[in-house]
Order: structure tokens, then C-alpha cells, then sequence
């Protein structure tokens, strides 16, 4: 959930920036409706290749970890009994008590209990890169389609402050819910949201207007 505002957020500002610069060169709906869906559609491919490139190295390295504990448990069962013991201990139980339950562990299932206590892998929970990109794709779409609906939608006076307006509120709204989700104070989440994409479209805007007033 937590990625999920952060991508729908990013696709907020991005496009955002991306149609009110363009808005302060040009006040044809065509160009601008090109530009936002542009920006909609490079930003999503980006946003999900990267996010696949990032699981699968992810899920490569669990894959080895795993199998490099798999060797281990071959090759020395013991030092790695010891090895879970010492890390049972570290969690707070009595030396007895950890042995205790290193031995039923190891017996029950050796790889899933190493993996879990001491590298923090669920075997059977791998992470999955094309359910990263897909995410990252639909959280980045459903936030880039209100600045590109705000800007083309509304008459020619009224884009501007109309596009301006939502994006603001809509990052005060991912602002709030993100520090929800991470049980953090919301004030500062949703200033820092909506000061960030207003100097945003504040850059933009003024770099379009200056690239529309010398003609380029």
C-alpha cells in the first residue's frame, strides 16, 4: 500500500510539472494532451522496468542466499545448529531453551528456519518482479491521469488554477496517507507533499513561459 501512494504520488508531481510547463509555453489543448499522455506513458514504463530490474536483483539474491544456506546445512548441520542457537539466544531466550528449539527447528524444516531467523526469507514468499512493475505501472497511471484530465478538460482561463488546485489537494491526500501508513505525524508529510510539487509546477511553469515568450 505504502509503494502503491508513493507511485501514485510520483506520478502526481511528474506529470504535473510536465503539463504546467508545457501550459506556460502553449495554450493548445492538443499539445498539451500530447505532452501529459508522454509523460503518462514514459513515466509508468519507467517507473515498472525499474521497479522489475529492482525485485528481480532482489529475488536473485534471496535465490542465492538460499542456496548458499541449502550447501550449508549440507555440508556442516552442525555448526549451522549452533549457528540458529546463538541467533535464538540473541532474540532473547535461555541457551537451553534456544538449543531446544534450534533442534525441533531444524528437524521440522532446516532451510525455512534458518532462512527466517537468520535471513529474514519466507521461502515460499519470494518477491515477485512482475508484480512489482505491474503496481508501480497502475500506482504511477491513476496518479498521472489527474493533472493530464485537470489540464485538458477544463476551458482555456481555467486550466491552469484548475490543474494547480487538484494536485495540490491530491498531494495533501497521499501526504496524509503515507504517514498514516507509516503511523507518523500527518502535518509535515503533507507540507512537505504539497510544497514540493508547488515549487515543481512553479519551475516548470516558469521555464515554459520563458521557452513560449522567446519563440523556441
Amino acid at each position: 500500500m505504502r509503494a502503491a501512494v508513493l507511485g501514485a504520488n510520483d506520478g502526481i508531481v511528474s506529470t504535473a510539472g510536465l503539463v504546467v510547463g508545457v501550459a506556460g509555453a502553449t495554450a493548445d489543448r492538443a499539445a498539451l494532451l500530447t505532452a501529459g499522455l508522454a509523460g503518462l506513458l514514459a513515466g509508468s514504463m519507467s517507473m515498472a522496468a525499474g521497479e522489475y530490474v529492482s525485485v528481480s536483483t532482489q529475488r536473485d539474491s534471496e535465490k542465492a542466499a538460499l542456496a548458499a544456506e541449502r550447501r550449508e546445512l549440507r555440508e556442516q548441520p552442525e555448526a549451522e545448529l549452533d549457528e540458529l542457537t546463538e541467533l535464538l539466544t540473541d532474540r532473547g531466550l535461555s541457551p537451553d531453551v534456544a538449543r531446544e528449539a534450534a533442534v525441533q527447528l531444524t528437524e521440522r524444516d532446516a532451510l525455512r528456519a534458518h532462512a527466517r531467523v537468520e535471513l529474514g526469507i519466507d521461502p515460499d514468499e519470494l518477491t515477485n518482479p512482475w508484480h512489482a512493475a505491474g503496481a508501480s505501472f497502475l500506482a504511477f497511471t491513476v496518479g498521472a491521469l489527474l493533472p493530464l484530465l485537470a489540464i485538458v478538460l477544463p476551458p482555456a482561463g481555467a486550466r491552469l488554477y484548475v490543474t494547480v488546485l487538484s494536485v495540490l489537494a491530491a498531494l495533501a491526500v497521499t501526504g496524509w496517507w503515507s504517514a498514516r501508513l507509516g503511523a507518523a505525524p500527518p502535518r509535515p508529510a503533507i507540507l512537505r507533499n504539497t510544497g514540493g510539487g508547488a515549487l515543481a509546477m512553479a519551475v516548470t511553469y516558469a521555464a515554459g513561459s520563458l521557452l513560449g515568450a522567446t519563440g523556441l
